[in-house]
């Protein structure tokens, strides 16, 4: 039986209330991150959100409250959702188990599962599916592979309920910057959960898209990575040139000259400038850097639709050299993980 002691609507300055003392920790004392300026697009006119998406409350359970997991709670409750957490560590937890957290929560549900890809998340999907009821929705945040969409969506359809999977980029910046999320499923099924998402984006016009049906939120946010992991490689390549030749003798100098005016300005490159100044030549680094796996689906599903992907390629194979020698472009992949994600590096 569901129990009776309920969340109330509201709580102080009409924001969500928090659930019982057990059930809830305190928000932190920080504001909504600064509104960035809006980009605008030349011919194509800003579309908005209906208010009645935009200004709607809701609550959400969610699964997993690790380095995204955790900073996405708050950045949700920021914008006064309500977000009741599970994690196996009781610490980070707002409640106990998912049978907790989903009695926790008013029909119909919104769970959001943000676990590692693979068995952890399979396994929690198929645990809710047997906890939640008809009407509800499932949204798969973590990196799954977009087959793995596919097969989680059929399970849980036939017990009526919903599947959205989502992409999200942001890492351990998200909490400030917003997160940039890729979502695919039925239109309905989105609209639902759009609050939340409007929530994680960052400010502005840009920063989410419906990218289709069930699968192409991941397929979007994979072949982001694969980008990534070019684009990494390029700077890598560069920085590691520059350091060999004589006649360069400030690299970290000239790589902060490029953030302003330069074609090649970007976030990462920021990054990279950002890891330079906390080690000039990157020697407390070992030339190592792991995959996700979204590189090697990436490539995968090159072949499957024979799309050339010559860079993406070539940087997923540069990953796999960097565990035979001590390579120096890869302390940069490693620095510009460690930077962005805070993925960890194994130090000299």
């Amino acid at each position: 039986m569901r129990r009776e002691n309920r969340l109330s609507r509201t709580g102080r300055h009409g924001a969500p209330a928090r659930p019982a003392a057990t059930a809830r920790r305190r928000l932190g004392s920080g504001g909504r991150p600064p509104a960035r300026p809006a980009r605008t697009r030349p011919g194509k006119p800003r579309q908005r959100r209906p208010q009645r998406l935009r200004n709607h409350l809701m609550e959400l359970g969610l699964v997993g409250l690790g380095k995204m997991g955790g900073n996405m709670r708050e950045r949700i409750r920021r914008a006064g959702h309500t977000v009741i957490g599970y994690d196996r560590n009781p610490d980070l937890a707002d409640v106990h188990s998912l049978q907790e957290l989903v009695d926790s929560l008013q029909a119909p549900r919104v769970v959001w599962v943000m676990v590692p890809a693979g068995a952890a998340t399979q396994s929690t999907v198929d645990e809710l599916a047997e906890l939640l009821s008809p009407g509800d929705i499932v949204v798969d945040g973590g990196n799954s592979r977009w087959t793995d969409d596919e097969k989680h969506a059929e399970e849980l359809k036939a017990k009526g309920i919903g599947f959205v999977d989502c992409g999200v980029s942001g890492g351990v910046w998200g909490l400030e910057n917003g997160y940039a999320l890729m979502y695919g499923g039925a239109a309905e099924d989105v609209a639902h959960v759009q609050p939340v998402f409007d929530a994680l984006k960052p400010e502005g016009e840009f920063g989410a898209v419906h990218a289709g049906k069930v699968g192409a939120g991941h397929f979007a946010k994979m072949v982001h990575n694969g980008i990534e992991y070019a684009m990494m490689q390029a700077y890598a390549e560069g920085w590691e040139l520059l350091e060999k030749v004589d006649s360069v003798t400030d690299v970290r100098e000239v790589f902060r000259s490029w953030q302003e005016g330069t074609v090649i300005r970007s976030w990462l490159l920021d990054l990279a400038v950002n890891a330079l100044d906390e080690d000039e030549h990157l020697e407390q680094l070992r030339g190592f850097a792991q995959d996700s796996g979204e590189g090697r689906w990436t490539v995968e599903a090159a072949i499957d639709n024979a799309v050339p992907l010559p860079a993406i390629t070539a940087s997923l194979f540069a990953r796999f050299a960097s565990r035979q020698d001590d390579s120096p472009q890869m302390k940069m992949i490693a620095a510009l993980r460690n930077q962005f994600g805070g993925h960890a590096v194994e130090k000299k």
